[in-house]
């Protein structure tokens, strides 16, 4: 059993379009220009930005390490602990549970989340700066 091609039906034809070519339209130019002050203010905002994800990092690092009970004479979870330490915002001691590993997931969690509201609410103050 071959499968023979099926002749086209009509509405499979290519038909050649009568219609004159259009001829080709430049790109069109969106906006003015970017100067140099708009450029400067955008890598600002956009450096505020990462520093801010940086620190939230470092952070939720700090709260997985503890709750998964990495170990605290590791080189890594030194330098991450000293850096969430630096940058806990005074809630490193805000809520006590129970269980230390959770008392410290959520506060150092509480922490970074504060860090993404800041870094993205300062960064769009920066970047309205720019006319």
């Amino acid at each position: 059993m071959t499968d023979t091609p099926k002749p086209p039906q009509t509405g499979d034809r290519l038909v050649a379009s009568s219609a004159p070519a259009r001829p080709h339209r430049p790109a069109r130019h969106l906006g003015s220009p970017v100067t140099p002050w708009q450029r400067v203010v955008s890598s600002l905002a956009t450096l505020v930005r990462l520093a801010s994800r940086v620190a939230a990092l470092s952070l939720v690092l700090y709260a997985l390490f503890t709750v998964f009970r990495a170990n605290p004479a590791n080189v890594w979870y030194q330098f991450v602990e000293s850096l969430a330490a630096s940058l806990s915002l005074g809630l490193a001691n805000l809520f006590q549970l129970a269980e230390p590993r959770w008392t410290t997931l959520v506060n150092y969690g509480l922490a970074a989340v504060v860090w993404l509201i800041i870094g993205s609410a300062l960064a769009s103050l920066i970047r309205r700066a720019a006319p």
